[in-house]
């Protein structure tokens, strides 16, 4: 099992829409704090990290954050066209996520 971490629940369901396996996705709800975030994942730790932020400047910030917190994450982009993840088209992001052998539909 892995855990995905996204900015809100749009994002969420359309990753849902798009995985196989199992996986834990959490949501920041936007920007959020190094406690916060912390508190987030501490529960979850045990598991492989994932991002998955929009191509703007909010999902910068939060990419900047998991990397100073979690430097261990992979940190996935979407191609910046789309913007937001909820926006991605599954195809494409069925894509990102097989590069690193995650399994999708």
């Amino acid at each position: 099992m892995i855990c995905i971490i996204v900015e809100g629940r749009s994002d969420k369901l359309k990753l849902e829409q798009v995985l196989a396996q199992e996986a834990v996705i959490l949501c920041t709800n936007g920007t959020i704090s190094e406690d916060a975030l912390l508190e987030l994942l501490e529960p979850y730790e045990y598991l492989d990290f994932y991002t998955l932020f929009d191509a703007d400047k909010s999902g910068d910030k939060l990419r900047k954050l998991m990397k100073s917190v979690y430097s261990d994450a992979v940190q996935l982009e979407i191609p910046k066209q789309y913007l937001e993840v909820a926006n991605t088209p599954k195809e494409v992001l069925a894509v990102l996520l097989n590069e690193l052998k995650i399994k999708t539909k």
